[in-house]
């Protein structure tokens, strides 16, 4: 899936965002699968910045990589608040960035629930001056669901990256 040009622009204002306050920024990636660490690494100079991110798929790499526990996603689910959190408080120490972003969703076709129908994306922010989680319900296929997820993303940290 091809990185649109609207988000890599997001993402080299966020760069220069990232830039002026001296700040960097790792990612936790599960239903994006690596596409939004991809439109960060698009911009040039975004070693400068972006430390890195992790694409923790599935649950064990949740756990093992991110530090989530096993309790949590087994009581909340990998598409829950509190499991997007421990994704970016996890990407936050164990990539060592200032600033971290997860994302944890319901991409499609399958997968979806009454309660968390295809769609359904949770990402949250670490930082220095605390956490926030927020979920979104996206609509259309698995691709749509995929660049609008990251979108969102780009648009979030832009406005949340001044305040850490």
């Amino acid at each position: 899936m091809a990185m649109d040009d609207e988000s890599v622009r997001l993402a080299e204002k966020l760069g220069q965002v990232l830039l002026r306050l001296r700040l960097t920024l790792a990612c936790a990636e599960s239903c994006t699968g690596g596409l939004l660490t991809g439109t960060l690494t698009a911009v040039p100079g975004s070693s400068d910045w972006f430390r890195g991110g992790v694409v923790a798929y599935h649950d064990d790499l949740k756990t093992s990589l991110l530090g989530v526990p096993v309790e949590m996603l087994r009581s909340h689910g990998a598409v829950s608040e509190s499991v997007v959190l421990a994704m970016a408080r996890g990407a936050r120490t164990r990539l060592g960035a200032d600033l971290a972003l997860s994302v944890s969703g319901i991409a499609g076709p399958g997968g979806g629930t009454p309660d968390k129908p295809v769609g359904t994306v949770w990402l949250a922010w670490a930082g220095p001056h605390g956490e926030h989680a927020r979920r979104f319900l996206f609509q259309g296929d698995r691709q749509a669901v995929r660049a609008r997820t990251v979108r969102a993303a780009l648009e979030e940290l832009l406005t949340r990256a001044g305040r850490g």
